[in-house]
């Protein structure tokens, strides 16, 4: 009896096995998704307009590196702190309306999207 139900047991816990790894390897790709759709373009803000963002958030306190151009971690705190108090989503991006609010010039590019 106990050799029956260990047996039981041991095919129970193979299927178990069987049943996860077929589940893990099922595809996870979104049917609602038009393939030939054009991607949405990200916005990017250049060099001169995060160096510029780098001065603004320094003057006002919110940074104390260098303007080198580069969304590097210190920077993007900085922005987090002044879009905080600015009333913005703090998401330490330079957007296009965190570029509007500190006034800094945006490209062509940038105004058509």
């Amino acid at each position: 009896m106990k050799k029956l139900l260990a047996a039981l047991l041991s095919i129970f816990f193979a299927f178990s096995i069987v049943v996860a790894t077929q589940n893990s390897n099922s595809s996870t790709a979104r049917t609602d998704v038009n393939p030939t759709a054009p991607r949405k373009v990200i916005f990017r803000a250049t060099q001169d307009q995060i160096k510029q963002a780098q001065a603004i958030i320094k003057q006002r306190g919110f940074y104390a590196g260098e303007e080198t151009g580069a969304l590097d971690p210190n920077t993007r705190t900085g922005l987090k702190k002044y879009q905080a108090a600015e009333g913005l989503r703090a998401t330490g991006t330079l957007n296009k309306l965190t570029l509007q609010k500190m006034a800094i010039a945006l490209t062509d590019k940038q105004k058509a999207m």
